[in-house]
């Protein structure tokens, strides 16, 4: 099998690859500039963004090295929810998803050489009512101030979370059905 590439510093991604069984995986993480052109849809710019990624990462790997890609966000009514700059911006971006659905988007691009494959998964998520203080008690522990949206569903954060309507592990980061799928046309079977 060729070697795989994670080409993102995320903590979460790296361990939803070793759970679905790709433990040999090296991580090289480029710089790249997250832009999109106007008028895209919430799946369209984060498959945008993962392609750049996968385009800048292919310069860091050898041809035959499969590279995985990924970029998540979440969007409340179409407005894009990034990480929260402090714990008033958490506590702005809580309060607005609070007894409401929001949509959490990721593009996942799988790149070898000059082959390039991208796709992108939503998924809606429902967050219960909450009080202000349970918010307020959130922030102060940490959690959401490194996450799109300020709230992480592995975590804590799945206190304030209702129910999902779609896959779980793409709330996380990485759609995992979805890239065993995308690697499969790649030559890399998980399940064997």
């Amino acid at each position: 099998m060729a070697k795989i590439v994670l080409a993102s510093a995320s903590p979460r991604r790296q361990e939803l690859l070793r759970r679905i069984g790709i433990e040999d995986f090296d991580i090289r993480v480029p710089q790249v500039e997250e832009t999109f052109p106007e008028g895209l849809t919430p799946p369209e710019v984060v498959a945008h963004i993962s392609r750049e990624k996968a385009d800048a990462a292919a310069a860091l790997c050898a041809p035959e090295e499969i590279v995985i890609t990924a970029d998540t966000m979440v969007f409340l009514d179409e407005a894009r929810l990034g990480k929260p700059r402090d714990e008033q911006d958490a506590l702005r971006m809580l309060t607005a998803l609070q007894g409401r659905r929001h949509t959490v988007c990721t593009g996942v691009t799988v790149r070898q050489g000059d082959r390039r494959l991208t796709e992108s998964e939503s998924t809606g998520v429902y967050f219960r009512p909450a009080a202000q203080a349970e918010l307020l008690a959130y922030i102060k522990t940490g959690e959401p101030m490194d996450k799109a949206g300020a709230y992480g569903v592995q975590g804590k954060g799945a206190l304030l979370v209702e129910r999902l309507d779609g896959d779980f592990f793409n709330v996380m980061g990485l759609p995992v059905m979805r890239l065993g799928r995308m690697l499969e046309r790649f030559g890399v079977t998980l399940l064997k």
